[in-house]
């Protein structure tokens, strides 16, 4: 299967440009969209999904043509966004029940098999008899991946799906969505670094509409060895350090000292020591436009 978005544009009546010419091909696997809140994200998942109408551009899914025939895309498609709505007092296996005839499938028996399986995989089966209206907020997106696979999707688009859940939730959803990885092309829109560096074997950093770049999260770090480096500061000493190094990022240490992280193609001096590159480095350089 291909994804594959070209010449993708989309500026609003604010005169804000959400899309600039994007161009991506997607296949199957987990694919991380990572960006700042503001980058695009969200309007790029909400096109491809039919949601609303870009200026230009075209995308295609194999052989449908999204923008032209979006009830085949429809067909085929699951989505999951940031924040859904569910009936209040109707519990998981009624709700997911409801959605299934909806999506056609009218057979009792191939109907039940299909739930049961689906909240076995989401690990919402000992709590299937309770109102969905009640659930966490981490089982709720579990739910909503429960209800955007009953149609067998080839595409899944989930858009910012950890955003607010606490660590365990967390951890429990993306084990989910790895799953779901093998088998089907999942676009993941998030600005959580770690997400992408948990589940993606693609990916792609978006900023202001943009593409910054496209590459793999491992290749994307090798690349930065030998160009990112360390040292403590004074609090007092971060201004002149960040006019005069290209920092990537700051932590503070117990005794309000700060650990300065920079990029810098040759050793910057004997009081930096080199530190292996991580997604964060690879993400903040090209966000500052230290890589491009």
């Amino acid at each position: 299967m291909l994804l594959s978005i070209k010449n993708l544009s989309k500026t609003y009546k604010n005169g804000v440009k959400a899309l600039d010419d994007i161009h991506l091909d997607i296949n199957t696997g987990m694919f991380g969209l990572l960006g700042p809140n503001g980058a695009g994200k969200s309007t790029m998942m909400r096109t491809i999904a039919t949601l609303q109408e870009p200026d230009g551009g075209t995308i295609t899914l194999d052989d449908i043509n999204i923008l032209e025939d979006k009830a085949a895309l429809r067909k085929v498609l699951g989505y999951l966004p940031q924040e859904f709505g569910v009936y209040p007092g109707i519990s998981a296996w009624e709700l997911l029940q409801y959605f299934a005839t909806l999506k056609g499938i009218t057979n009792k028996k191939e109907r039940n098999e299909m739930v049961k399986y689906l909240l076995e995989i989401t690990n919402l089966t000992d709590v299937r008899k309770k109102s969905v209206s009640s659930y966490s907020g981490g089982m709720k997106q579990r739910f909503g991946i429960a209800q955007m696979l009953l149609n067998k999707p080839k595409l899944i688009i989930v858009d910012e799906p950890t955003a607010g859940l606490d660590p365990a939730e967390r951890r429990r959803f993306l084990n989910v969505l790895r799953e779901i990885g093998r088998d089907h092309i999942v676009v993941f829109s998030t600005h959580i670094v770690e997400d992408v560096e948990e589940l993606c074997n693609d990916m792609a950093i978006m900023h202001e509409g943009r593409i910054l770049v496209r590459t793999v999260p491992g290749e994307a770090m090798e690349k930065l060895e030998s160009k990112v480096f360390t040292k403590v500061v004074h609090r007092d000493e971060l201004d002149a350090a960040s006019a005069e190094y290209q920092v990537l990022s700051t932590s503070f240490n117990p005794d309000d000292t700060l650990n300065l992280r920079v990029f810098h193609p040759e050793h910057p001096g004997p009081e930096f020591q080199s530190v292996k590159p991580v997604l964060h480095d690879v993400y903040f350089s090209y966000l500052n436009g230290f890589q491009n």
